[in-house]
């Protein structure tokens, strides 16, 4: 018999307001441990305020949530011991360099062997060859990667990403979905809210959508394509996407390049 492992993150009829404006309308979400959830809404749905709620730096008005098997309301202290957040612009010292950010953050958390830690997340994140230059000097994305090796000091169990990508250009985007994964792959549960749709189709193990305050659906990619009717299939030239087009001109990696013939340009009569 296959044991089923216990949510990490679970709420519960979440409940935000302020005066008239309802921001969140009874939220339900269950997030499995070292897993990528991404929680996609537009601007105003409520996916920073569940998040706030959720790390303990906003309380809600109903509903119960436990967070690492900490109830949010009464063992805020625990709950903030067991999570990393990080919201959409980098936290980080561009007078330092990042390795001194790093060292200065794993001091400030009164953590043994700072500049070992600091060394290992700089080479996880491949930042090592930038390490002694200033912050300052980073890209958007290097900057964000910085930010996240940041929040892992101390190893938290449970890492909040608050729309990780904004403002970031399409290569620094790319990299940061690849720290990301990372750290699903090194068993950090993720909660990611995004308004990006392939930002949540690359990433996202179970995709949640927040609109006016409600879940109003939840599953995995797969799961949320099988709501609609089938495709039809058509055989038709395939043109590359324009960031496709940038990240092959700049030399950058794009994530989604398979070799089957259903997304290879072709032609017509080559299908016949």
């Amino acid at each position: 018999m296959t044991m089923v492992a216990e949510p990490t993150i679970t709420v519960r009829g979440l409940q935000k307001s302020y005066k008239d404006l309802h921001v969140l309308r009874g939220v339900d979400v269950d997030v499995a441990p070292g897993s990528i959830f991404a929680l996609l809404g537009s601007n105003g749905a409520g996916k920073t305020t569940l998040v706030k709620i959720l790390s303990t730096l906003l309380r809600a008005d109903g509903g119960t949530a436990d967070v690492n098997g900490f109830d949010i309301a009464t063992h805020a202290g625990e709950v903030r011991q067991s999570i990393s957040l990080t919201g959409q612009f980098a936290a980080v010292d561009e007078i330092l360099s990042g390795r001194e950010n790093l060292v200065l953050v794993a001091k400030l958390r009164h953590q043994r062997n700072p500049v070992q830690i600091a060394d290992d997340l700089l080479a996880r994140f491949s930042l090592t060859d930038a390490c002694a230059r200033k912050v300052s000097t980073y890209s958007g994305g290097m900057r964000r990667r910085l930010d996240i090796a940041m929040s892992l000091i101390g190893n938290p169990p449970i890492i909040f990403l608050d729309e990780p990508t904004t403002g970031l250009d399409p290569q620094a985007r790319i990299e940061v979905w690849q720290a990301v994964q990372e750290l699903a792959n090194h068993g950090t549960t993720v909660l990611l809210t995004t308004q990006y749709l392939d930002e949540a189709e690359q990433l996202a193990d179970r995709i949640a959508i927040l609109h006016e305050g409600r879940i109003i659906v939840d599953g995995s990619l797969a799961e949320l394509k099988a709501l609609l009717p089938p495709a039809t299939v058509e055989y038709v030239e395939k043109q590359p996407t324009l960031e496709e087009v940038f990240l092959t001109l700049v030399g950058g990696d794009h994530p989604n390049t398979t070799s089957d013939a259903s997304t290879s340009p072709t032609t017509r009569e080559e299908q016949r």
